[in-house]
């Protein structure tokens, strides 16, 4: 699925706030003749004002209400799901696909990366005006390849502490597989950040992390020392939600989801 963060209070249902999954919930309660909105299982849970090209989520139900979902037509279930979610979500979400899982799927534990973008412009004008729901407006002129050359020292196995909003007993150890920048043709500045899982404002502490080094204020070794720290330094920014996107979500192969899943509800450590 994909959404515009913008009016969203994040992903998680919150109690009298907007969130992407209780607009969800309700739709797939209201086409599925649920007593009550089904509960989500979700890849990633987005920020308030974060966006999703890409987003997974599964639900639980019972065959026979997957297989009502056509009605009186002769669509298959999932053609007819997606049409009639069309007709009652608002049109800053929108579902892509549907299918029955496949033994062992889970869409949070089964995952095997995440792949995020963040995208800036530093022109003097700013963001172009079309874009200004998903890029950020950054004021001063940006080196990608100094940045990107700081982002490639935070690859591998670590504690992500130094970029992680602090949550009473969980683990901040991520495998950053992949963290680079580059321009693209109309000279934004897009990072790629693809892990297999990311901590609470981890990706938008990693963007803050390497900015002062795209300014040239901070040497290209700074974001690392950063890291070996191993606690928040208030002199990195934790940049704006807007201009983050989850673009992929990567699962293993249908045999392989529910060793996938055992693996990653296991605590992880540094040795292990």
């Amino acid at each position: 699925m994909g959404y515009d963060g913008t009016d969203f209070s994040g992903w998680a249902a919150q109690p009298g706030r907007r969130t992407v999954e209780e607009v969800l919930a309700t739709g797939l309660g209201t086409i599925l003749r649920l007593p009550r909105p089904p509960k989500l299982t979700v890849a990633g849970r987005t920020d308030a004002g974060v966006h999703a090209r890409a987003q997974v989520a599964h639900v639980d139900v019972p065959r026979e209400v997957w297989e009502r979902v056509p009605g009186r037509s002769d669509r298959p279930p999932a053609a007819a799901l997606l049409t009639r979610l069309a007709g009652v979500l608002p049109g800053d979400v929108r579902v892509h696909g549907a299918s029955i899982a496949p033994a062992g799927f889970d869409a949070r534990f089964s995952a095997v990366h995440r792949r995020y973008a963040y995208r800036i412009s530093d022109h003097p004008a700013g963001a172009p005006p079309l874009r200004r729901r998903d890029v950020l407006s950054h004021r001063r002129p940006l080196d990608a390849a100094a940045m990107s050359a700081a982002a490639t020292t935070l690859t591998g196995l670590n504690d992500f502490a130094a970029f992680c909003k602090h949550r009473e007993g969980a683990t901040t150890i991520r495998t950053l597989i992949t963290y680079e920048w580059r321009r693209d043709e109309d000279g934004l500045l897009v990072a790629t950040v693809l892990a297999d899982a990311f901590c609470h404002s981890m990706v938008r502490a990693l963007v803050g992390a390497v900015l002062p080094v795209g300014e040239g204020r901070r040497p290209v070794s700074w974001p690392a020392q950063i890291l070996t720290a191993a606690r928040r330094d208030p002199h990195v920014t934790v940049v704006p939600p807007h201009g983050l996107v989850l673009e992929e979500v990567g699962y293993p192969a249908d045999a392989e989801l529910a060793a996938r899943a055992r693996e990653a509800r296991a605590v992880r450590t540094l040795g292990g």
